[in-house]
């Protein structure tokens, strides 16, 4: 069996842009795209901030897959996974008893949310939003809480970005969020600790709570709601508990390729695998050590992996991406030093904003990352060509 065709596995940003960028480079290629949903387009960062712009799960989906595979001239196969990958082959077995030929396989699979080893009667009710059909069944909940009315009160697991940026959306709908992490700030991975106290303080100003230096051990169910108990013998009553501690890339179909594999599916500059003809790109890949599970870096990697399937080998290219945290209560963007790096923050502060240099310790004239709100996000451009570029 042989094909001349791309596959992709994986309808997200990754998947669906890969297939646009190949497209304008190759206009004859066959493409075909697996997924294990819908395969409709939309944009998983906006799950994020959905409540406050009164969207739903039917409205956040910008094209269905009939539309964009039109569009790319691909051949879609929703609803559908992959059992297993034969390297030497070149062959996918799939769920609908299909063997699927490829000339080239791009892994463009995302990550799954990571899950707490919570007690508790209603550990299994606790929701992670990670894709459109998690976003539907959270919309859902909200509107009908355990007794039946409205939520009121959301736990939320974890104060990275995903947890800030749900606490400040819940704001939005008038709901009142406690959000929880064993750290001792927020956002304490991409924040100094200044920046840290002013988005929780713009949060906590708008009606959200934080409990830092403890972590949710059971929810069970009581009288009136959830009841979360935390590693410090205290409880919280809650409605509902969102969890948002973090992703883990999915790499189980790379393992089972005999793909090398790390924190996420290691692949070079050129986004190939250790195995031929096997590529990876999106929240899934490791590129040369780095997992960046953004939308930057994801654009990045599509532009290029397009040109090398259709013929012109690209390297990728990290330059300086700025990342803008969805918090309207205190705007932030964020571009932080590469990991490792040595240095140390400066940080000045007015009444209408924060700048945050990260400078490298042994140039202290050079910038390394940087953390900009309130007006000061005005900056952006600015500093963003000032940081030499993450791969280059």
């Amino acid at each position: 069996m042989s094909s001349d065709a791309v596959v992709i596995l994986g309808a997200g940003l990754a998947g669906w842009n890969l297939a646009r960028e190949l497209r304008k480079a190759d206009p004859a290629v066959p493409i075909v795209v697996v997924s294990r949903d819908h395969a409709g387009f939309y944009s998983k960062p906006m799950l994020s901030n959905a409540l406050a712009g009164k969207k739903t799960a039917a409205t956040l989906v910008m094209k269905p897959a009939e539309k964009i595979a039109e569009e790319v001239q691909a051949r879609v196969l929703p609803n559908t996974t992959v059992t297993a990958i034969d390297g030497e082959a070149r062959t996918l077995s799939l769920s609908n008893g299909e063997t699927l030929a490829y000339r080239d396989l791009v892994l463009a699979l995302g990550a799954d949310p990571i899950r707490l080893p919570l007690q508790g009667d209603a550990a299994d009710t606790v929701l992670s939003v990670n894709d459109l059909d998690d976003f539907a069944r959270f919309a859902e909940r909200l509107e009908q809480g355990p007794n039946g009315a409205p939520v009121q009160r959301v736990v939320i697991l974890g104060a990275g970005l995903i947890g800030c940026e749900f606490a400040n959306d819940l704001l939005a709908r008038g709901i009142t969020p406690t959000v929880i992490d064993l750290a001792d700030r927020a956002l304490p991975r991409l924040l100094p600790a200044e920046a840290s106290a002013l988005l929780q303080g713009k949060l906590e100003a708008a009606g959200a709570r934080f409990r830092f230096g403890t972590g949710a051990q059971a929810v069970q169910h009581g009288a009136n709601g959830l009841i979360v108990t935390l590693n410090d013998g205290s409880t919280l009553e809650a409605d509902l508990v969102l969890s948002a501690i973090g992703l883990k890339p999915r790499t189980d179909l790379a393992t089972g390729a005999h793909a090398k594999v790390a924190r996420g599916v290691v692949v070079d500059r050129l986004l190939a695998t250790s195995v031929p003809h096997v590529h990876a790109l999106g929240d899934c890949a490791e590129v040369e050590g780095t997992l960046l599970p953004y939308v930057m870096p994801l654009m990045q990697q599509a532009r290029a992996l397009a040109a090398t399937l259709a013929g012109k080998p690209t390297p990728v290219n990290y330059p300086a991406m700025p990342v803008a945290v969805k918090t309207p209560a205190w705007p932030t963007v964020v571009c932080p030093p590469p990991d490792g790096a040595e240095g140390r923050w400066q940080v000045s502060t007015t009444d209408e904003g924060l700048e945050a240099r990260f400078t490298d310790a042994a140039q202290p004239d050079r910038l390394l990352g940087f953390v900009l709100q309130g007006k000061a996000v005005s900056q952006r451009q600015a500093l963003a060509a000032q940081v030499p570029p993450l791969l280059g």
